[in-house]
């Protein structure tokens, strides 16, 4: 019998909850070919995992903490030789460092401007167009934060620095996703703030935001995964904020709305979700 064939399969809870990774980044890590499951039940669609894949799952993580992207993990994985991880890596620094500076530029330029009182009046009386991104920029940006917002809502141990910088990032991604992006974009900003808001534990905010997602929901005639993401969030931030009679209601409209989506894998993600905030 072969090493692989001699390992007990895992569940993908079970890799979830022994790598760190969410059950919807394991799904995400999947699709980008990083993390393909040892096998797939065909009549139940449950995935399998091996023991050795733990690891695989956790250096995934680790590296995603890094920001490393995901192209340069798939090398390191597909090579696993040490010379091409630290290539990888002091590249990455290189990336990382030489963005740092371009920022640095940036935040020294807006002091001035602050600084130069004149502009800043005019500025504020509107007396010259105010500066703005290209909209293919803009979008870039947003789903770069929108993208940060989840890493750092994956991390195993967040500082208080990494939760304000959670929700700062969240928010500056609904902020530039308003200025571009189509309805259902603003509709998933405002439930990806809700989810933030209830991993912190802040009640009221997280129901502000996962109602404003549901109202675009029913003012733009959204329906499949966003809707039915938009209850799930209500009924996150009701559990959050101890109400779990609506809670369990906003629960069941979230099932009733997912079975109406398209994709089988983004209804089983929302039957996992569910099930995880159960009152």
């Amino acid at each position: 019998m072969v090493e692989d064939e001699a390992q007990a399969p895992l569940s993908i809870g079970r890799l979830s909850r022994a790598s760190g990774l969410s059950v919807k980044a394991i799904r995400h890590y999947e699709r980008m070919n990083l993390l393909a499951p040892h096998e797939v039940d065909p009549a139940t669609g449950y995935r399998r995992y091996l023991e050795s894949q733990v690891e695989t799952a956790r250096t995934i993580r680790r590296l995603r903490e890094l920001d490393v992207p995901l192209a340069r993990i798939r090398t390191i994985l597909d090579v696993a030789d040490p010379a091409t991880t630290r290539r990888q890596l002091e590249e990455h620094l290189a990336q990382m460092e030489s963005e740092s500076w371009r920022l640095q530029r940036i935040v020294h330029r807006l002091r001035r401007t602050l600084e130069d009182t004149e502009r800043t009046r005019e500025m504020a009386n509107d007396t010259e167009p105010s500066i703005e991104m290209e909209p293919t920029e803009e979008r870039s940006l947003a789903a770069g934060l929108f993208n940060e917002t989840w890493s750092l809502l994956e991390r195993t141990e967040r500082t208080t620095a990494d939760d304000d910088r959670m929700v700062h990032a969240a928010h500056a991604s609904r902020f530039h996703w308003g200025n571009v992006g189509e309805p259902v974009k603003l509709a998933i900003g405002e439930w990806q703030i809700s989810r933030v808001y209830a991993v912190l534990g802040r009640a009221e905010p997280s129901l502000h935001h996962a109602n404003r997602s549901l109202q675009l929901c029913e003012e733009h005639g959204i329906r499949d995964f966003s809707l039915a993401y938009a209850y799930e969030a209500l009924a996150r931030a009701h559990l959050v904020a101890g109400d779990r009679t609506e809670a369990a209601r906003y629960t069941e409209l979230a099932r009733r709305a997912g079975q109406t989506i398209a994709e089988e894998e983004d209804r089983e993600l929302l039957t996992q979700d569910l099930e995880a905030i159960a009152p």
